[in-house]
């Protein structure tokens, strides 16, 4: 009965073929493990709210609310910030308590031993900015770091798992740091949720447990890992009850010390003996490293679209720049009277794309150690003489990077770097009409697959790319000292009138980009509503071949893209955006292939 509900409302919203596909994705995900959300008894005990937010999400509807809205990746962590909003807290004060909780629920994801981008809209300012807590490279490691000793790159994965890919983490840092600027409510008081959650146990969802076991082999390298995942060789099972005191001990220090207590003494101590001590692939990570951490912030890149302005982290994150490159390509035609259901709209989008990650792939890296035309590459001249490349009928044969203006003699090779899917995202609005966009990532699934005091660790490094030269040219995205790598994390903020109109950002590797960007068109130009235009069927082009997602309607554009002339293939596009549009009340919305929700009052 909920699927024909489905299928009739967005026909009656006029949204067509791909706006019917709600429906297809809701049943796909009500039979799919990773999404399973027809019992709070999933995620053990939930409140009446957390549990009418998940029912809110299975039926394709957005939650409402009038003074405070968050959304993340697990019911849980919803709760804890949703706790603290409601005490009077920040929505700062919120993300620590959300961050806590989904190191411990989603572990896989983001946590203590990786990094984070936010984007704040603060109220009492009027002012957007950005915190970047990115990983950094230690200073011991060199450019070829992942290379072999006959100059070969090394394999991904041969890369990955160990301490030889583990970072300066960011993301205890960007915590501190956040509530000390924007922060009301005592900071030791933010953990408790996660503290009780870790010492107590939680139960282990289904997407947790299909990961591990998926991951297992890899997790089982290490100990320490092995011993928390997979108990006795096991992998631990969805409905397990999984305690991590050593957690709940970690977060009792940083609580009470606040970040330094990370940063310095027993805590850094372990962090360097794991990673320097990793088995058949050690790192270089120091207590120097961790000593000298410091969070940057950072002015927001802002890109005008029609009576907007969408406003994101620049480097060393590509997400904003290159979501506004393809929104501002694309700012001169017509989506809207397309229509989602256009092969022709999604040809302007998937070519807008193309053409940004070609700049993407030449220019972006952390604008600290590599001189970028960072003004240049959204100027409205430079966009309007791109997007005139797309008033074809076809697809466009071959992209290139363009020429934006620049003061640097540009001699630069494309970027080599892999980039996978993982990563979550918070978005939050509080009472005092804050708005908060953070991304959070260890990076590849489990990260390096290093467990220590409780967490994981990132494997953030193999985010460079791992060549540091091609035909002669130095790659811009080459590991440095110090050097942070590149980013497709998009946490973004959208302004409308001077004020925040809607918050969002997604996990997914490099296809970050295309899902908020695409994100963004459906509700700002097809009217859908958050839930909507965050469950829709995702289409994707980053280099050429067009991705459709399988199991939706999506695929039923496959033949008209291919006559269009674009490479197609239908796969699966596992997002996780969570989104929060503003207007005389708080709309929130989370995406259904993952397992999080909206929850507001």
């Amino acid at each position: 009965m909920r699927r024909q509900f489905t299928g009739i409302l967005a026909v009656a919203l006029g949204l067509g073929v791909l706006g019917t596909a709600l429906l297809a994705q809701q049943s796909a995900d009500a039979v799919a493990p990773e999404a399973t959300t027809e019992s709070d008894g999933v995620f053990g005990a939930l409140s009446d709210a957390a549990a009418a937010a998940l029912a809110s999400k299975d039926a394709g509807t957005p939650v409402e609310g009038q003074n405070w809205m968050v959304a993340a990746a697990n019911p849980l962590a919803v709760e804890a910030g949703a706790r603290v909003l409601r005490e009077g807290g920040t929505a700062a004060d919120a993300m620590v308590a959300v961050q806590a909780v989904l190191g411990l629920v989603e572990p896989q994801s983001s946590g203590l031993g990786g990094g984070a981008f936010l984007v704040w809209y603060d109220a009492t300012s009027d002012t957007v900015t950005t915190l970047d807590g990115r990983e950094t490279a230690p200073l011991e490691a060199t450019p070829t770091l992942f290379q072999t000793a006959d100059g070969e790159t090394m394999g991904f994965f041969d890369a990955v798992v160990g301490g030889r890919s583990v970072g300066t983490p960011g993301t205890p840092a960007l915590m501190q740091t956040a509530h000390d600027k924007w922060g009301r409510s005592d900071w030791a008081g933010l953990f408790s949720d996660a503290i009780a959650l870790a010492e107590g146990g939680f139960t282990v969802s289904p997407r947790l447990a299909d990961l591990v076991a998926g991951g297992a082999e890899r997790l089982g390298r290490f100990k320490a890992t092995q011993e928390y995942f997979l108990p006795g060789g096991t992998p631990i099972s969805a409905g397990d009850t999984l305690v991590n005191d050593a957690y709940a001990n970690t977060l009792r220090l940083i609580a009470a010390e606040g970040a330094d207590a990370f940063y310095t003494g027993p805590i850094a101590s372990d962090i360097v003996a794991t990673v320097r001590t990793a088995a058949g692939n050690p790192g270089v990570l120091s207590r120097a490293d961790l000593a000298l951490y410091k969070v940057k912030e950072r002015a927001p890149v802002c890109v005008p679209y029609h009576a907007h302005e969408v406003c994101g982290m620049g480097p060393p994150s590509s997400g904003a720049l290159t979501i506004g490159q393809i929104l501002g390509m694309l700012d001169g035609y017509d989506l809207a009277a397309l229509g989602p259901d256009s092969a022709e709209a999604w040809r302007l989008i998937g070519d807008a794309s193309r053409l940004a990650f070609a700049d993407r792939g030449l220019y972006m890296a952390d604008s600290d150690y590599v001189p970028m035309p960072t003004q240049g590459l959204v100027a409205p001249e430079y966009l309007q003489e791109r997007g005139q490349l797309l008033s074809g009928d076809d697809a466009l044969p071959e992209v290139a990077p363009g020429t934006p203006e620049w003061d640097h003699a540009m001699q630069l090779a494309p970027d080599e770097s892999i980039e996978l899917p993982s990563t979550s995202h918070i978005s939050i609005v509080d009472s005092y009409g804050n708005a908060l966009s953070m991304t959070t990532t260890i990076e590849n699934g489990f990260g390096s697959r290093l467990f220590v005091r409780g967490f994981l660790l990132n494997n953030e490094l193999t985010d460079f790319s791992f060549r540091t030269h091609a035909d002669g040219r130095p790659i811009a995205n080459r590991l440095e000292p110090g050097k942070r790598p590149r980013s497709s994390m998009a946490p973004t903020i959208v302004m409308t009138d001077g004020a925040p109109s809607l918050v969002i950002g997604s996990p997914g590797g490099s296809r970050i980009i295309g899902y908020v960007a695409q994100a963004i068109i459906a509700h700002v130009d097809w009217g859908m509503d958050v839930q909507q235009a965050v469950a829709m069927p995702h289409l994707v082009n980053r280099f050429g071949t067009y991705d459709l997602e399988d199991g939706t309607t999506a695929a039923n554009l496959e033949t008209a893209l291919s006559d269009l002339g674009f490479e197609v293939s239908v796969r699966g596009l596992n997002s996780g955006l969570h989104a929060i549009s503003i207007g005389e009340s708080l709309s929130g919305g989370a995406d259904p292939r993952r397992e999080g929700i909206a929850l507001g009052e």
